[in-house]
């Protein structure tokens, strides 16, 4: 079992940066990829940034390109994601999430979740 705690949510204008971060418990973490997701009001979960387990490879929504970077530090079991440019359509809710088998891909199979934390960006 994998305990994952997001932070670093909140209110920011358009054209704002936040970073979130997500604190995983256990001893393997290094073994699991990481991956970023949102939830807007009435809307599906949707993926926005991945990363493979050794940080090599990333991926990341075509709505966030350019944008946002995910990022990891294997020895304090922690994983990122940096923000800028933020727009009024990334408010949502920004969930963590990590999988067994060490890939970023968003059709991996992600075993844990964290709560969630709120993102909003005012106009």
């Amino acid at each position: 079992q994998v305990l994952l705690v997001e932070s670093g949510g909140g209110l920011v204008h358009f054209g704002g940066s936040l970073r979130l971060s997500c604190a995983a418990s256990g001893r393997t973490f290094s073994r699991h990829g990481m991956g970023w997701f949102r939830q807007a009001p009435g809307k599906e979960r949707e993926f926005v940034a991945g990363i493979s387990s050794s940080g090599d490879n990333t991926y990341y929504a075509d709505s966030v390109k350019g944008r946002f970077a995910i990022s990891r530090d294997n020895a304090k079991n922690t994983a990122g994601l940096q923000m800028n440019s933020l727009k009024p359509e990334d408010t949502a809710v920004y969930y963590c999430a990590a999988n067994n088998f060490g890939t970023g891909l968003q059709s991996a199979r992600w075993d844990y979740w964290g709560l969630g934390t709120q993102v909003t960006v005012s106009s």
